[in-house]
């Protein structure tokens, strides 16, 4: 028979609950039992496992939801609710979600949320190279060898980010596309350069995009583009 387990920390996130990050954290504490036994990081489930967190019994996978969010500025990108400014509050959808990844309070653009903590992992492990795609405006005239110098990776934060595409769109306006996600990663790489971003807007993640959604409005994602996500994250998939 081919084997049907999956790990205990996969498990519990795609009931919805919680991310893979946050299934390991309370695995570690001892929050969660498999089979009666306090479980520990490694554990896998099989069909008919019994899976308990706090004592009680984890309930089947919700029906996955997958939202795109123009964030304006002065949303912050957490689930803590005593977080006046906290995404969660300010969405106000019925059902637990929590964002994939965040953008700095003062950026705006496309974020992503949901409740299908499997796909977040994915998302945003950086080995698997998504593309996240953003506007930026400066507050000086840009140089294009600095661009160049940019787009070949510079060191911030104790490494060197990735080298990435660039495009000037203006005097002071240009485009990025990164596939990492370092903290305040665009702002430190301009500032590095002697530049200090005025305005940042995310337009894109992998094949999402902002369009024309007005800040602070939502939409459920299509499932066409739910389809050719799923597809691209497939390819970097771990049990």
């Amino acid at each position: 028979m081919p084997d049907q387990s999956v790990s205990l920390n996969k498990y519990l996130s795609q009931t919805g609950i919680c991310s893979r990050r946050e299934a390991d954290a309370w695995i570690e504490s001892g929050r969660v039992t498999l089979n009666g036994t306090v479980a520990v990081k490694g554990n896998r489930v099989n069909p008919g496992d019994a899976v308990h967190l706090d004592g009680k019994p984890i309930r089947e996978a919700v029906k996955p939801v997958y939202i795109a969010l123009h964030k304006p500025a002065g949303i912050t990108c957490t689930t803590d609710q005593r977080d006046p400014d906290n995404i969660i509050d300010f969405i106000k959808y019925p059902k637990r979600i929590f964002p994939i990844g965040r953008i700095d309070k003062s950026s705006t653009g496309l974020i992503l949320l949901t409740n299908d903590g499997d796909i977040v992992n994915r998302i945003l492990r950086e080995e698997n190279d998504n593309e996240k795609e953003y506007i930026v405006t400066v507050n000086q005239e840009l140089n294009p060898r600095v661009l160049k110098r940019l787009s070949a990776g510079v060191p911030i934060l104790g490494t060197r980010t990735k080298p990435c595409k660039i495009e000037q769109l203006g005097p002071y306006k240009f485009r990025i596309t990164l596939t990492q996600g370092l903290n305040r990663q665009i702002r430190r790489m301009c500032e590095y350069v002697g530049y200090k971003v005025v305005t940042l807007k995310r337009i894109r993640v992998m094949n999402i995009l902002l369009g024309d959604l007005k800040p602070g409005a939502w939409r459920e994602l299509a499932q066409e583009e739910i389809v050719e996500l799923k597809m691209h994250l497939s390819k970097n998939v771990i049990e």
